[in-house]
Parts: structure tokens; sequence; C-alpha cells
């Protein structure tokens, strides 16, 4: 525990899913917490969890990350706070099912704004602190979603590509410094994502979903490593393995058949 006292990991989408197992490996390993999510209420909860479970300090910050100031916000406070991140886990995002042209396009501009100018802010703001102290590490939520494009999920598909192309952009541009950035690749996994997405009726839910407790754990050992990226589960490292090799009109049709409607579905 000496190795990791009186450092922060801080985590965004910190209450639930991957980023809630996420936190508690970190806690587990004496890292404190700035925890941030956008409710008050599934904050205090988890800082309580937290504090009676580990013995590591719990800092709760309500942010929604959809607001074009938020991430700004969130890097003034804890710098307000003289805190050291040495650790930022960029896990909030979300997506909106549908077909593109059926979409409303202001919900799809929140979509960006929080999967990508957000995480681009977050990035920025702690990287650059990182860089000048030449220590710190940086986990990034992509997707497979990254690597393959997203009949029906367009706009998250096209976000989570920026997400990891920018991150490996850093990596090259890091290669000779004390941070490191990893990118994090799970496939549909078990969490609220769907509800939120609105994706009750799409067939993706009929496949197995992955365990967020596993994907976090792939995760996190990757970022303690200092590996540039991890595809999370053996079927999701076929898929993309797969991607690699065949047309994109091709790997497009299946996730188009992955992600449709339910048959009953489809006329409504």
């Amino acid at each position: 525990m000496a190795q990791t006292e009186n450092r922060y990991a801080l985590i965004t989408g910190a209450t639930s899913g991957i980023g809630y197992e996420l936190a508690k490996l970190f806690a587990a390993d004496g890292y404190n917490l700035i925890m941030v999510a956008r409710t008050e209420t599934d904050l205090q909860q988890r800082k309580q969890e937290f504090t009676q479970q580990y013995s590591v300090d719990v800092i709760t910050i309500a942010k929604d990350l959809f607001q074009p100031n938020a991430a700004f916000e969130l890097y003034d406070e804890v710098k307000s706070r003289n805190i050291v991140v040495n650790v930022l886990v960029n896990d909030a995002a979300q997506g909106q099912y549908g077909l593109f042209v059926e979409q409303d396009i202001h919900r799809l501009l929140e979509i960006i704004q929080l999967n990508v100018a957000s995480f681009t802010a977050l990035t920025h703001l702690f990287l650059k602190d990182m860089v000048a102290r030449n220590e710190g590490k940086i986990l990034q939520l992509a997707s497979i979603a990254s690597q393959l494009p997203g009949p029906w999920q367009a706009v998250y598909h096209g976000t989570k590509a920026y997400v990891l192309s920018l991150t490996e952009a850093l990596i090259s541009e890091l290669k000779d410094t004390g941070v490191t950035l990893t990118a994090l690749q799970p496939g549909a996994t078990d969490t609220d994502f769907f509800n939120k997405a609105d994706m009750q009726d799409s067939k993706i839910l009929d496949t197995k979903l992955s365990d967020p407790a596993k994907v976090a754990k792939d995760g996190y050992e990757a970022l303690m490593s200092g590996d540039d990226k991890v595809v999370s589960g053996l079927k999701n490292k076929v898929m993309v393995g797969m991607s690699n090799i065949m047309p994109e009109s091709t790997v497009a049709e299946q996730m188009n058949k992955m992600q449709e409607p339910r048959d009953e579905d489809k006329d409504n």
C-alpha cells in the first residue's frame, strides 16, 4: 500500500458499470478516489460504501459532462483542492440507438459533447500536469466499436473511433516520457448503457454480455502494465481480428444484423 499512499485516481462515470468496478480495483490497491458522476445521491451512496470497505479518501464531485464547461469546472475544482491526479480514467460515455436520419440531432450532439469534447478536455487538462511531472497514467474507455462501423449506433461508434485514434496518437507523442495511456476496448457489457441508449429492443441484448468486473480487471491490469491497449474478452478479440481482414461493407452488415431491432419490432 505504501506505493499508492496519497495517490489519487479520478474516475468519471464512477457510480455504475465499468467505472464502478474500476473504482473498486483502485480502492483495493490503496488509491484514494475522486468519483465523478451526474447524480449527487448516487455519489454519496458510493462514497459511504467505499469509505466503509476501504481505508481510502473518497472525494465526490457531481458534474454533468454533457455540459460544455463541465470538464473545465471539474479540473478547476480538483486543482483548488491541491490534489495531484496520478491516474485519470475517462469512463463516462453514452450512446443513442436508432437509424441516424431518424435521431434527434440535438441528442446526437450531446453524445458527441460527452464522448468527444469533454473527454478531450479532461485528457488535455490532466495530461499537461502529468507531462510536467513526468508521471501519470490515463485509462481511456474505447470499445471494440472504435474499430467496427456501427449501423444503429453510428454516432457512438464514431465517437469511440475518435477515442482510440486520439489515444494511439498520444501514446506515440509521449513514448519518451513517464506518462502512459491505455485504451480499454470492451464489447457489449452488462451495464446500464443499453437503457440509457434506448436499446432494449436491439438483438445485441440476446447475445452473452460481458461482465463489467472482468472488463474492469482487464483494463486495470493493462493500465498498470503500461500497455497501449487491451481488447477485453476472447469473443471480442476474434471479432476485431476478423474485422481487420474482411471488407468494411461486410463488417458493417454483420454489425447491422447484430444490432438491428428484434424482428417483431421492425415495423414499429
